[in-house]
C-alpha cells in the first residue's frame, strides 16, 4: 500500500552479520569466541576468503561436534578448539582481523552452562589487544538472564572507557523493548 511503512525487526545477530560482511572479504585471521551450534562459524566461513583461518572456541564438546557438522564444507579453514575463549592467546598468534562473541547459553543446551562475566571480559580484553588496525569485534550480549546481565554491565563499563583515539565503539539495541532484549556492540580498532 502506498504510504505504508513495514519494518521487520533485525536481530542483534543479523545486524552483526551484516556489519561484518564487508570486513570479512579481506580478513585472514578470524575468531568465533563462542561457536555454540555453529551458525556464526558457518557465516564467517561462507563470507571469508578461502585463505582465511577461523578459530572457533567452545567449552562444550557437543557444541563443537554440531559446529563440525555445519562447517564440513569449510573444514580446511576452520579450526575447532575445545577450550575457553579466555585462552585465545594460546591458539591465535597473529593479529585478529574479525572476531565475534555470541554470549549466553547454548540454544537447545543446558541453560546452567553459560558464558561468565569475568572470563568473557578477560577474553574480550585479550581479543581487543590483538585486533589488527581496522580490525572489527562484534559482541552480542543477553541481559535477560542473571549471568547475561552481569556480562552486559561489565562490558558496557569496559567498552565505554576504551580510548576514542584507538577505538570506535558502536551499540545496536532496541530502544522501545525491555532491558532484556539482546544488545550488540561493535568495536573497531582505528589505530595502534
Amino acid at each position: 500500500m502506498a504510504g505504508e511503512c513495514l519494518m521487520q525487526t533485525i536481530s542483534a545477530i543479523d545486524a552483526a552479520h551484516e556489519l561484518l560482511k564487508k570486513k570479512l572479504q579481506n580478513a585472514l585471521t578470524i575468531v568465533d569466541a563462542t561457536a555454540g551450534n555453529g551458525n556464526d562459524t558457518l557465516f564467517l566461513a561462507q563470507n571469508s576468503l578461502e585463505s582465511a583461518h577461523i578459530y572457533a572456541f567452545d567449552i562444550q564438546k557437543s557444541a563443537l561436534e554440531r559446529t563440525a557438522e555445519i562447517v564440513e564444507l569449510y573444514r580446511n579453514k576452520v579450526q575447532l578448539i575445545l577450550d575457553s575463549h579466555v585462552n585465545v592467546e594460546k591458539y591465535v598468534v597473529t593479529r585478529i582481523d574479525v572476531a565475534m562473541f555470541n554470549l549466553g547459553y547454548l540454544p537447545g543446551g543446558d541453560h546452567a552452562i553459560t558464558t561468565q562475566a569475568e572470563s568473557t571480559l578477560e577474553a574480550v580484553m585479550k581479543i581487543i589487544d590483538c585486533l589488527a588496525t581496522n580490525g572489527l569485534l562484534a559482541i552480542t550480549t543477553y541481559p535477560g538472564h542473571e549471568e547475561g546481565l552481569l556480562e552486559y554491565n561489565q562490558l558496557v563499563e569496559y567498552l565505554r572507557n576504551l580510548p576514542m583515539q584507538e577505538f570506535t565503539v558502536a551499540c545496536y539495541s532496541m530502544l522501545n523493548h525491555t532491558i532484556k532484549a539482546p544488545v550488540l556492540y561493535l568495536i573497531e580498532k582505528v589505530r595502534r
